[in-house]
């Protein structure tokens, strides 16, 4: 099973190492990961460019867009820019965040969950945040859903739902159409994410609203609005 991952990046020195050396880590290799540097002004593009000397299986590319943080266009923007240099050859496409450390036997364990139940769509683990010396689970989404920064859809779905819309809220409308569609989305709770820069609080009171606008503006209508509570 060929897992490509796409890594949007944005000012992310300080962080993207630590998610790079977490895919070297792994204990099933992914077939190809494409850092998409993304207008950052800082040292993020010569870090990237030192991976992907020293892994084939990691490539770097830098696009120019704003420095405007514009949650949801921007990240799926860059994702796409990756998505464009890959061929099809894949089973399973990854839009993971440049602030996270996965386990070790992350890849290993979705592969695991795609083989065995056909009709997972989507799967992923659960985001941890440092709190007080202590990685904690952060608590601002129900545990059923898959978080934006570790998501993994098998090609079949991704294809079918029309891949990842340019919105905030594109990792709440994914996981709708999924469901409308008949595919099951599955979060292993054992497979801890660190979250090295935790979602702010901000965006989550807000998120609900702008999850809304999001399906609204995509016109999805009154029927997959209703999974929402699924």
């Amino acid at each position: 099973m060929n897992f490509y991952i796409i890594i949007p990046a944005h000012n992310e020195e300080d962080s993207i190492a630590l998610t790079i050396e977490s895919l070297a880590e792994q204990t099933l290799l992914p077939k190809k990961v494409v850092v998409v540097n993304d207008h950052s002004t800082d040292n993020t593009k010569s870090i990237i460019d030192g991976f992907a000397k020293q892994y084939d299986w990691l490539e770097s590319i830098t696009i120019s867009t704003s420095n405007e943080h514009i949650p949801g266009s921007k990240v799926i923007n860059a994702f796409y820019k990756g998505f464009e240099i890959l061929d099809e050859n894949y089973d399973v496409i990854c839009k993971f965040d440049a602030d996270i450390i996965l386990p070790k036997n992350y890849l290993e364990q979705i592969k695991y969950h795609f083989e065995t139940d056909n009709s997972i769509g989507i799967a992923g683990g659960l985001a941890y945040i440092k709190r007080n010396n202590a990685w904690v689970y952060e608590n601002i989404a129900n545990k059923n859903h898959v978080r934006g920064p570790f998501k993994a859809y098998r090609k079949s779905c991704f294809e079918q739902i029309g891949g990842l819309k340019t919105s905030i809220g594109w990792d709440t409308v994914d996981t709708l159409l999924a469901k409308y569609y008949g595919w099951k989305v599955f979060v292993n709770e054992s497979l801890h994410v660190k979250h090295l820069k935790p979602t702010g609080i901000s965006y989550n009171t807000s998120s609900k609203f702008l999850q809304g606008e999001a399906l609204y503006k995509m016109r999805y209508g009154f029927t997959i609005t209703l999974i929402t509570a699924l």
